[in-house]
């Protein structure tokens, strides 16, 4: 069974907006793509700090023509796209803990999770001829493949939107019982549970806005590409959606 282990760098800031929204209108938090949830998205690993641009700004463009790692998954597409079976297998292996992420934090379900990411890669490898870039990271791409079989899940069996956060946190729970963590970590692991229950509590649009902008890392731009709306749109939703945040949470969670 895959480990789901949220990321503490973008729980932090998830955190931090929280305690304070207005972070969101003060230019504190770049509409371009968020380095933890971006690398937590691609790699698992974290670098950078919270809230720092992975890519370009403003208009929350995930590719750079100078970045080697984003020229080395456009190489790599294109010659999946020409048939080559290990080129699309290092995609896979360079998207897909981010897309179970994705797919368990809006299921919370590992089985189906599982399932889904598989179907997930599955067609994106059968539509592969149909990707084009257009300045964005195709893990967007990815998550939309995702999205739109969690809709069509929720759809065929009436599915009620539910996540587990004990076990969203289950490694969380093993690593301080192995290393009977500190007591900040005890705290922090408090916290986190604290925030992620009360996500679910969220209504399904602004729960899939905190998830795909805090925890995945998406760009505004490619949130409004993945949730059919315009950036202007996803601004809004998202400011909402952390001030129900807010009132949910009681204690103060920074």
């Amino acid at each position: 069974m895959r480990r789901v282990t949220p990321d503490r760098q973008a729980m932090a800031l998830l955190r931090a907006v929280v305690a304070d929204p207005g972070l969101l209108c003060s230019g504190w938090l770049p509409s371009g793509p968020l380095a933890t949830g971006r690398l937590a998205m691609s790699t698992g690993t974290v670098a950078g700090g919270a809230g720092a641009p992975a890519g370009g700004g403003g208009g929350g463009s995930a590719y750079a023509a100078d970045d080697p790692e984003q020229q080395r998954i456009v190489a790599l597409v294109q010659l999946a796209q020409q048939g080559d079976g290990e080129a699309f297998g290092q995609i896979y292996d360079r998207y897909v803990d981010g897309i179970y992420r994705y797919l368990y934090y809006r299921l919370g379900s590992h089985a189906l999770a599982e399932d889904l990411t598989s179907e997930t890669f599955l067609r994106a490898l059968r539509r592969l001829d149909s990707f084009h870039w257009q300045g964005k990271d195709i893990g967007a791409w990815f998550v939309t493949i995702a999205r739109n079989l969690v809709t069509d899940h929720r759809k065929s069996s009436r599915f009620r939107l539910e996540v587990t956060t004990g076990d969203i946190l289950d490694a969380d729970h093993a690593d301080r019982a192995d290393h009977h963590g500190t007591e900040d970590q005890v705290i922090e692991h408090l916290r986190n549970t604290e925030l992620l229950t009360a996500v679910t509590s969220l209504k399904p649009e602004q729960q899939e806005c905190i998830v795909l902008r805090f925890l995945q890392g998406l760009s505004v731009a490619e949130t409004a590409a993945v949730m059919g709306r315009s950036e202007g749109a996803v601004k809004q939703l998202q400011l909402r959606a952390v001030r129900a945040l807010a009132k949910l949470v009681p204690e103060p969670v920074t």
